[in-house]
């Protein structure tokens, strides 16, 4: 069985978490199909770098190691990653659904004249029967999407072109270390026997990098508002319980649209996935954009006037009122209470 393959992410040495997320989904995916799993890996210092990405269980990593590709450029990525593509023909390949991802996926699918599925949440194998052909293609990847605004979820399948290939949205996947010792097999490849001068027309000058200070993924404790918190003033409210818990404030695509809260703090299809201990959602109806950003987390505790609204389905806990009322009471009643 042909293997899976994984394009991973690194900066400064380290593998990007999107990357990490994928290693554990495609070590699933070639466990059912008895394949092996493979990684490619392009960067500059990548000595060590076989510490970070074989515990998640990869077979096979193939590294290029050269300073001209950091940071990343489209070009040379995409003529290494095209040859190594061709000489090893894997059945699927994964890519993170980063700014990286959605610049190279599309690029090399094109060069190999393969499918390509974006922005997935879901990855599986199946069998699927062609009635045309009268012919069943066996050990298929599922790559599943949310579609017409998530109302749907979109199974998309590709029997006669190879490789598979989907990009994956971040948060996602859960990543599992699969075995801390687990032996790997590096093959380091010099660029200069893939590259040409031409792939480095492109040079980056100067590169300007903000990183923001939320993060919503490695937070045990969210609190989360919806449109029906009100307004900006309300979500204070939302940001004073949060930081008495000592979690962070996160919001739906309507709260978000409304203004109420930055983007960088969304959840939902089009926000970041989360699975926090305790997710509190407090006027948010809970739509399926939503849910699937949050569905995981362990506890849910739902605030809401409306006793009808889905979110209190999917809620393990279920506070009806109003969110000006029962906020600062759980405020009151945490510093009354907590030791």
């Amino acid at each position: 069985m042909k293997s899976v393959f994984v394009y991973c992410e690194v900066e400064n040495q380290k593998v990007a978490e999107i990357s990490q997320e994928l290693l554990s989904a495609g070590k699933r995916l070639a466990q059912k199909l008895g394949s092996p799993l493979e990684a490619m890996v392009f960067g500059a210092g990548l000595n060590n770098i076989s510490k970070q990405i074989a515990p998640f269980g990869v077979d096979k990593i193939h590294v290029v190691d050269d300073t001209r590709l950091e940071p990343y450029t489209t070009l040379p990525h995409a003529a290494i990653a095209s040859d190594i593509l061709k000489r090893e023909e894997p059945q699927i390949v994964l890519f993170g659904a980063t700014s990286v991802g959605r610049d190279l996926a599309p690029r090399l699918a094109s060069e190999l004249s393969c499918g390509l599925t974006a922005d997935c949440t879901i990855l599986d194998i199946g069998d699927h029967y062609v009635s045309k052909e009268k012919k069943e293609y066996k050990d298929l990847l599922f790559a599943i999407r949310p579609a017409f605004g998530g109302s749907i979820m979109a199974n998309i399948i590709n029997w006669d072109m190879h490789p598979q290939m989907a990009t994956v949205r971040e948060g996602v996947m859960k990543k599992e270390i699969f075995d801390e010792k687990y032996q790997t097999e590096v093959i380091s490849l010099a660029a200069d026997k893939i590259l040409n001068d031409e792939d480095f027309v492109v040079k980056v000058l100067e590169r300007h990098i903000e990183e923001s200070d939320v993060n919503l993924k490695e937070s045990p404790i969210i609190v989360a508002g919806g449109y029906g918190v009100g307004s900006k003033e309300n979500f204070d409210k939302l940001y004073q319980l949060a930081d008495l818990l000592g979690g962070e404030v996160g919001g739906s695509r309507a709260a978000v649209d409304a203004g109420f809260i930055d983007h960088d703090r969304q959840i939902g299809q089009t926000g970041v996935t989360v699975r926090p201990k305790l997710y509190i959602a407090a006027g948010i109806s809970g739509a399926i954009q939503h849910t699937a950003g949050m569905q995981e987390a362990s506890l849910i505790i739902s605030i809401n006037n409306d006793p009808d609204a889905p979110m209190n389905k999917l809620a393990d806990y279920v506070i009806n009122g109003d969110i000006s009322d029962v906020v600062p009471k759980m405020i009151q009643s945490y510093k009354k209470n907590a030791k």
